[in-house]
């Protein structure tokens, strides 16, 4: 097994190493989306808009769930497997851009799941906005040679475009939905109507042309909506989708209730983590009630809880008062831009202290990957740029924690290392954070995130795979940054052992 990035500086991809091969996947023109870009901000402008006028998700996605189930989807939505007790799967989050970032994690996938039973894709398959046309190098491209089903939860990028073209793909090459009731004039919903982005009326004249590229009877899957739960082997997997903006209508709700009873052990993937950066979000149900009061319900018997949305990997092991542990995991990390870790503050959440938290990439690494990002688009490398060492010394200063990776013994924090730190947004102990902090470190991720603006590695991307038997989920976050050492042997960044039982 290579190295890590908790091991050496070389295992997190720094230094002189061989770029990996995976450029040779890719389409010889790739799109480079920019959400600086103020047009690429304009045609996602849906979430916005469902924040100002009200969101209208819930109710496209009762009319997705009910042509879907006049088509002959199964009531409750479930989807059996015939899997054995003991089986692995992947799950790889937040992956539709469609460039360097999205290819640089197909080669240690491959390496790493070709024994895998399916996989699952969470939240955000395509960006920026769900477009059918999109799926050829976005999805079908990237996942060829991947010789299993894939099943998916949308992210809100895919709602964008009403979902449609997510539909098309995962559910059985579902017709386009007819037009919902008109709204009243001069209403809130009525002027959300004026303005809502809509799909070119031919957006998807390529996609039988793209379906040939995963077109093997081992790898086709259809699921009967856009929430699902999967029976597989021991386990059964429940897929719920957040919508637009990160919560639940009442109708999926009541489904989420009815299909988490019973002993079964669960595992939850949401297009929303519950627990993030340090603090809960527990993801309201319309009418009533969160989904983390579901997944905590002791009757319920949910053993984790994975989110997308967020592209970087955190582990949160909440201890509840009955005694048992439930794993909140983000891995939104699979291929879209890395969101930073360095801005989250030290943990204390839920009784999870900075001892059991875990991230990748290390905020060290985060904070050393922005400073150089930085110094390139402001034209001040000299002043901005931090080595790896200095990033992780600097970390572990303001946090009051022992560095992850030891930075050396020559290695000095000074005024200018410092001061970069604190205008990258880094975090600090929440006894010394002051109060005006917290937006300016939501501005900083929301506004000043890399984009598509870093092409070279290290990437900081990764996926999971997850191990069932009737005993146990064994759940292991690998690496991808780009590098030629980690797509032949992908490191272990996290592990963990899920007892069943």
């Amino acid at each position: 097994m290579s190295d890590s990035s908790r091991d050496t500086a070389e295992g997190a991809g720094w230094g002189t190493t061989e770029r990996g091969a995976y450029q040779r996947l890719m389409p010889p023109k790739t799109e480079k989306i920019s959400w600086l870009n103020p047009r690429m901000l304009w045609v996602a402008r849906n979430g916005v808009l469902a924040s100002w006028f009200g969101d209208p998700t819930g109710g496209t996605r009762s009319r997705w769930v009910a042509q879907r189930a006049a088509c002959g989807a199964p009531a409750d939505r479930v989807i059996r497997r015939d899997d054995p007790d003991r089986f692995s799967f992947l799950v790889i989050g937040d992956t539709g851009e469609g460039d360097d970032p999205q290819y640089a994690v197909v080669p240690g996938l491959l390496n790493t799941g070709q024994d895998t039973r399916f996989a699952v894709l969470a939240s955000d398959v395509i960006y920026p906005v769900g477009s059918a046309d999109d799926y050829d190098i976005k999805f079908f491209r990237p996942y060829r040679d991947y010789q299993a089903p894939i099943y998916a939860i949308p992210g809100n990028h895919d709602w964008y475009e009403d979902l449609g073209g997510f539909m098309r793909v995962f559910c059985g090459d579902a017709p386009p939905l007819p037009p919902g009731p008109r709204p009243r004039p001069l209403t809130r919903a009525w002027l959300r109507s004026l303005l809502w982005h809509r799909p070119d009326p031919d957006d998807g004249r390529r996609l039988d042309e793209a379906r040939e590229q995963r077109s093997a009877a081992a790898q086709q899957a259809v699921q009967p909506g856009p929430y699902w739960a999967i029976d597989a082997g021991p386990v059964r997997i429940i897929g719920i989708d957040t919508g637009l903006l990160g919560t639940l209508d009442a109708e999926q709700g009541a489904w989420l209730r009815e299909v988490s009873r019973g002993p079964r052990p669960k595992i939850l993937v949401t297009g929303s983590p519950l627990y993030v950066d340090g603090r809960c979000e527990p993801c309201a149900i319309e009418g009533g009630g969160t989904v983390d009061a579901v997944v905590r319900d002791p009757d319920h018997h949910y053993v984790a809880a994975i989110g997308g949305d967020i592209h970087n990997y955190q582990r949160y092991p909440v201890r509840l008062d009955d005694g048992r542990t439930l794993q909140y995991v983000v891995a939104g990390g699979g291929g879209a831009f890395m969101h930073a870790t360095h801005t989250i503050p030290r943990v204390n959440v839920a009784g999870v202290t900075e001892q059991d938290f875990r991230c990748y990439p290390l905020r060290g690494d985060s904070l050393a990957f922005y400073s150089r990002l930085y110094g390139r688009r402001l034209r001040m490398r000299r002043f901005f740029t931090l080595t790896e060492a200095e990033a992780t010394a600097v970390i572990a200063e303001r946090l009051g924690i022992k560095p992850t990776r030891a930075p050396g013994a020559s290695t000095r924090v000074t005024r200018r290392v410092r001061l970069v730190a604190g205008l990258l947004g880094t975090g600090r102990r929440p006894d010394k954070a002051k109060r005006f902090r917290l937006p300016v470190r939501k501005i900083y991720t929301s506004l000043f995130s890399p984009g598509s603006a870093t092409y070279s590695p290290p990437f900081f991307k990764c996926f999971l795979r997850l191990d069932v038997s009737p005993e146990s989920v064994r759940l292991r976050c690998y690496a991808a940054t780009g590098n030629r050492a980690q797509e032949v042997a992908p490191p272990v960044e996290d592990e963990v052992t899920i007892p069943l039982r």
